[in-house]
């Protein structure tokens, strides 16, 4: 089926080499793909300098964008968040401090960028500590998640103060096993060798259970149920002081640490594509706008103050685009694209981004004489995306948004397709 598909778009090299690009001859790149991979596809092309759409194929139906909707949740971020992360909530009580969690990804997080900020101001103070979970009002998992995606790394739970980004790390070889947290040593189990290495959680509780192999080294990274509880052992085993659960509400009083810069998040969510930052992001967004951390706040914030304009108004419900339940068009998803690039300068933008043959989930893709895609992914079984900016041979930067649903094919043949057709537009235009 590729064979085939290559063959036409050697064609289509072919016309497009001879003459500028046509829309007739895009609309038949377009009809092919579709027809060869029996999938849905949208594509939508603008020239923000001239301000016009140059080509749109299906721009304006609606696509599962998976990670494409981490747009949204960066837009949203650089309207309501400043150049750095809120790490936590407080006040002084006499000899003790209540805090609150943010949302902050950062704490402890080997993903992320961390200054220690807000552990060196936990660690150092003089006052007894006390965590409050009640801002938090929402699930541990966003609507439409796949229930059994629990032990994998990319479904980390939600929290108000997450640390080590909500994850236990099992690394080991043939003679032992290292558990990071430490904490969690003792609800680990190691079971008989097994030609592949293997670890899982229990559904309901965090007894985790470890094939090694017999082969060599092994990795894995698995998330923790998450309660208050659980929080301040493991804050008390970190910090070696004390850190009790307490039950109230945000005083009115109550002051902000700031912890990391914005971008160091913002980077590992469009270069890495990292869902817990993502979910993460719109609980701080949420933090700003009131004193509940819910992501709903977020979210329908945005729709009515910074998106009320798009063409086709998205159907959006969590930060990472695990769920299915979110649709996006190709057409709002350039929208997006433009306002963002009038936000930030583009010596700011660009590095945040995922850059073909270079960084991110693209440094295996889009390969040139020097970088020509920047921009996000999407991928869900059965469908994958890219949108973002193509600056083309020519020196021209394009916004475009590519799409595609339901196809049973192989990611792989719908990322060559997506190179080739994304190739061309940047040798031709």
């Amino acid at each position: 089926m590729f064979q085939k598909l290559f063959c036409l778009l050697l064609v289509a090299t072919f016309a497009f080499s001879c003459s500028p690009i046509s829309k007739k001859e895009l609309n038949r790149t377009f009809r092919n793909t579709e027809k060869n991979f029996k999938d849905h596809t949208g594509f939508m092309l603008f020239d923000q300098k001239e301000n016009k759409t140059i080509y749109e194929y299906n721009a304006g139906k609606y696509f599962t964008p998976a990670s494409n909707i981490k747009i949204l949740t960066l837009y949203t971020c650089l309207r309501i968040l400043g150049d750095s992360v809120p790490g936590l909530r407080y006040v002084v009580r006499g000899d003790s401090m209540i805090f609150w969690g943010t949302g902050d990804p950062s704490f402890l997080y080997r993903s992320s960028f961390s200054n220690n900020v807000v552990y060196s101001f936990l660690k150092s103070t003089d006052k007894k500590l006390f965590f409050s979970a009640s801002n938090f009002n929402t699930t541990h998992y966003g609507p439409g998640w796949a229930w059994d995606d629990y032990s994998d790394s990319y479904s980390a739970e939600k929290s108000p103060f997450p640390v080590y980004g909500n994850l236990v790390s099992i690394k080991g070889n043939r003679k032992e096993v290292e558990i990071e947290p430490s904490y969690f040593k003792k609800y680990t189990r190691t079971g008989e060798y097994a030609e592949r290495a293997s670890a899982t959680r229990n559904l309901d509780s965090n007894n985790f259970m470890v094939y090694p192999s017999a082969q060599g080294k092994y990795e894995f990274d698995i998330p923790f149920k998450v309660d208050p509880s659980l929080l301040c052992q493991l804050l008390t085993d970190t910090l070696k002081r004390n850190v009790q659960p307490i039950e109230t509400s945000i005083p009115g009083n109550s002051k902000f640490i700031n912890s990391i810069p914005s971008d160091s998040l913002y980077r590992v969510l469009m270069q890495d594509s990292d869902n817990f930052i993502a979910e993460q992001l719109l609980l701080l967004c949420s933090g700003i706008l009131s004193d509940t951390l819910k992501p709903e706040i977020s979210i329908r914030y945005s729709k009515d103050k910074f998106l009320q304009n798009l063409a086709d108004p998205p159907v959006w419900v969590d930060g990472s685009g695990l769920s299915r339940y979110n649709l996006l068009t190709p057409r709002s998803t350039v929208q997006i694209w433009k306002e963002i690039y009038s936000l930030l300068p583009r010596d700011r933008l660009f590095p945040l981004l995922a850059t073909g043959g270079k960084s991110g989930t693209i440094r295996n893709w889009y390969q040139g004489s020097k970088p020509y895609i920047f921009g996000k992914t999407g991928t869900l079984s059965n469908n994958h995306s890219l949108s973002g900016f193509l600056v083309t041979r020519s020196g021209k930067t394009l916004i475009f948004s590519f799409m595609n649903s339901n196809f049973t094919a192989s990611v792989k043949d719908i990322r060559r397709n997506m190179q080739s057709i994304l190739n061309l537009i940047y040798e031709n235009y």
